[in-house]
């Protein structure tokens, strides 16, 4: 009975209910309600997915990233539909100083339990980061405001967070046109703690040895696509010091300026605190690198070897150091060895290299060199240049040097290649080897000590021996010398100079700091216009109108200064027995002998006390010549005893007379080779001569004698006249010939330049010829017209 009872009650219930819901009203209900569930979660996730979780979820991100050894914050934390949970605007920090920003990502999709999250357990289970651009912020030099950002671009990577573990799966991204790809895992213990914080300064260290890295990277290209930089590593995060790291970087072309690098790979290890570098290898257009480096952390020491036939020129130039090799062309790459070690420690790298170079048909400064070889070491202050042979066109220079603080040491020994050495000294001293022309290189063995590479500051000693060679154009035989170097001169001590026409010994240095040659106890049997080359090439202009018929002895000393200074006083006495020729307004006068001593200082040459044989006479004087620029000035004084009358008349006026002495001075100054600017004053007689003989009074002599039978040539003994002479005219005011009975007196010009005569003589009786005296005055004549054709006539008639 209560069964049949109970089971209508059951399907009366179900019924009823069915009905409800059946009901319009309810239907509604329930329809309105899961609409305003999905618009509800709809803009919940749109909410989420724009405005982002509250400030509480971004916090217990952070602190779950901080137990992973991710130090970091997040500027919005938001729900992506297909990827979750998605930490956008991340600003990872230093895991030992928070202080310090090591990067900006994007975006970072978490992947999270979120059963765990909810009950306050470790809940990342791994980051997603994909397409994001990673921005370094790296600070300008001293902490300024200056901030440059390079960027990590097209970033992904998957990172993993196992108990106590980070394990990063292929992170991939560009940085500065390289493609990075890095794999590895890095223990986080439990108990991690973060190592104490770096100091200010080792903080601003890392810096700039990052900053001066990417810089660098920068200025490179890659056209044939970009290099590949492969890293994989392991480790403990709190130890990252102790970690182990492999990394390969390699690249088809790597261009920097004009400089290729092709074929580039390199291969490193970081382990046990040391990081070796097993292979570096590239080559370009010229040759190759192949290198091997390691240091070690712990003593901040390293080691290195490599051996290059690079192009080593453009390579410097496109490393911004072009200065080295400016003046260096290389036809063929040098090949250089070299190994070293390098310190660290200390305020400044402290490194050593020893090795080896050579290089052949290379030019420097526009000399061609070859075979050019040297053993070198450096350590940082003191280089050695050892076994140093550089072969030149004509020679071999062979070498050794040492640069070092306060130090530099010079050996040369055997034939020098005096081209070769030419342009690795000073300018001045190239304008001096320039100077030279060898049959056969120099012997030459020299020692030489300072305190740098200046000459002027050389101290040394040596020996030097020539073969046939041309100083300044000028050829010596043979030649010898102790060379000495001390206070910026070189002393050429005991020269024994051999040329075809004698032999030349004494001293001489060449003062390059002072500008200046000085010559002591020179003795020569040389021709001094030619010699006067190798002392100064503006001296021959002054020597070179003395012609010596045979060379002459010369002693010489004192001082010679260059380029026109103000301290000369060069003393040179020169005796020529044998005579010499000089050119004396357009004539040549011939001495047969001649001595004198001629004194150099500032600008002015004096010839003091001449003496020698002139045209069968003697003949005495001195002179003060001008050799400033523009000033060609010169006074002079001579005086001249029993000359040959005749032979002096015919060369200036080619008048031949039969006998005659002349005796004299001359007291005169003039400019150049100028006549007509010649002017000055004298005496002169002639005795035992025939002046009527001379062209100019020779009609006189008809004259008179027309007049009184044979009177013309009975006065024509003895002469004598003061005169002076000024712009080419000689004039007298007492020309007095004398004879047995009467004299002539005369006065007038001689225009001797321009062949002309304006004279006036007269007839004064003597002796006897005093009966004639109330008619003397009858014997007054004129002489006019030109000197060779003169028109003498009576001025009375």
């Amino acid at each position: 009975m209560p069964p049949v009872l109970q089971q209508p009650q059951t399907q009366t219930s179900g019924q009823n209910r069915q009905s409800r819901v059946r009901h319009p009203l309810v239907r509604g209900i329930v329809r309105i309600s899961i609409i305003l569930i999905i618009a509800g979660a709809i803009s919940g996730g749109w909410y989420l997915a724009r405005k982002g979780f509250r400030g509480q979820w971004r916090s217990r991100v952070v602190e779950e990233l901080h137990r992973r050894g991710v130090e970091a914050s997040i500027g919005h934390l938001t729900l992506d539909p297909f990827r979750g949970l998605v930490a956008r605007d991340v600003r990872i920090f230093s895991y030992k100083n928070r202080a310090e920003t090591l990067a900006f990502i994007t975006e970072i999709a978490l992947d999270i339990n979120y059963a765990a999250f909810f009950h306050h357990q470790p809940f990342l289970n791994a980051l997603d980061i994909r397409n994001a651009e990673v921005t370094l912020p790296l600070k300008g030099p001293g902490g300024g405001k200056k901030v440059e950002r390079p960027q990590l671009r097209k970033f992904h990577a998957h990172i993993y967070f196992p108990p106590e573990q980070i394990h990063i799966s292929q992170a991939e991204g560009i940085f500065c046109g390289i493609r990075i790809s890095a794999t590895g895992q890095l223990i986080k213990r439990s108990d991690y703690q973060p190592s104490p914080p770096l100091s200010d300064e080792e903080r601003e260290k890392r810096w700039s040895l990052a900053r001066r890295i990417v810089a660098e990277l920068q200025k490179f290209s890659f056209p044939d696509g970009p290099p590949s930089l492969q890293v994989n590593f392991s480790g403990d995060l709190a130890n990252l010091e102790d970690a182990h790291a492999e990394a390969t970087l390699q690249g088809a072309v790597l261009k920097r300026k004009n400089y290729e690098m092709r074929d580039f790979i390199t291969t490193a290890e970081w382990s046990d605190q040391a990081l070796n570098i097993t292979r570096c290898e590239w080559n370009d257009r010229m040759g190759g690198l192949a290198a091997t480096a390691n240091w070690s952390r712990r003593t901040d020491q390293g080691n290195f070897e490599a051996r290059s036939s690079l192009d080593l020129k453009t390579l410097l130039d496109a490393a911004d150091i072009p200065e080295p090799l400016a003046e260096v062309t290389f036809n063929v790459p040098p090949v250089i060895d070299v190994s070293g070690t390098a310190n660290f420690g200390g305020a400044r790298p402290q490194i050593k290299l020893i090795g080896h170079v050579s290089a052949d048909k290379l030019a420097y400064k526009n000399l061609p060199l070859s075979d050019c070889h040297a053993e070198f070491s450096w350590d940082g202050e003191r280089t050695w240049l050892r076994d140093i042979r550089v072969r030149h066109q004509n020679g071999e220079l062979r070498a050794e040097v040492f640069e070092g603080p306060n130090e530099f040491r010079l050996n040369v020994n055997g034939p020098v290649a005096v081209g070769a050495l030419r342009p690795f000294v000073s300018p001045e001293i190239q304008e001096f080897l320039s100077e030279w022309e060898f049959s056969r290189e120099p012997v030459i063995q020299l020692a030489i000590r300072g305190k740098d590479r200046e000459p002027e500051n050389w101290q040394g000693d040596g020996n030097i021996s020539l073969d046939r060679t041309r100083f300044r154009g000028q050829w010596m035989k043979s030649a010898t010398a102790k060379i000495h170097f001390a206070n910026g001169a070189v002393t050429y001590e005991n020269f024994h100079v051999i040329r075809d026409e004698g032999v030349g010994t004494g001293t001489f240095v060449y003062d390059f700091a002072n500008h200046e040659v000085r010559v002591l106890n020179i003795k020569a049997n040389v021709r001094p216009g030619e010699v006067a080359w190798w002392i100064d090439p503006d001296l021959p202009k002054t020597v070179v109108p003395y012609k010596f018929h045979q060379p002459p002895t010369i002693t010489a000393n004192g001082v010679y200064q260059m380029h026109g200074g103000a301290g000369t006083r060069l003393e040179i006495n020169v005796d020529g027995p044998a005579g010499m020729d000089y050119v004396f307004l357009g004539r040549t006068l011939s001495f047969h002998k001649i001595n004198g001593r001629l004194l150099f200082t500032n600008d002015r040459l004096q010839i003091l006390d001449l003496r020698g044989g002139l045209l069968s006479g003697n003949i005495r004087g001195s002179a003060d010549i001008s050799l400033a620029h523009n000033d060609q000035r010169y006074h002079a004084k001579l005086a001249v005893d029993g000359m040959d009358f005749p032979r002096l008349t015919d060369l200036y006026w080619g008048y031949k007379i039969a006998h005659g002495q002349l005796s004299g001075s001359y007291d005169f100054a003039g400019v150049g080779d100028n006549s007509r600017l010649m002017q000055g004053s004298g005496k002169v007689s002639v005795a035992n001569g025939d002046v009527f003989a001379i062209p100019v009074f020779g009609p006189l002599s008809g004259l008179l004698g027309a007049v009184i039978p044979g009177f013309g040539y009975s006065i024509a003994r003895d002469a004598t006249a003061s005169f002076t002479i000024k712009a080419g005219t000689i004039h007298t005011d007492n020309l007095e010939v004398a004879g047995r009975l009467f004299s002539m007196v005369g006065q007038g010009d001689i225009h001797f330049l321009d062949d002309k005569l304006d004279f006036d003589v007269r007839v004064d009786p003597k002796g006897p010829g005093i009966l004639l005296t109330p008619v003397y005055k009858l014997f007054e004549y004129k002489g006019e017209g030109s000197l060779k054709n003169p028109d003498w006539h009576p001025k009375r008639f």
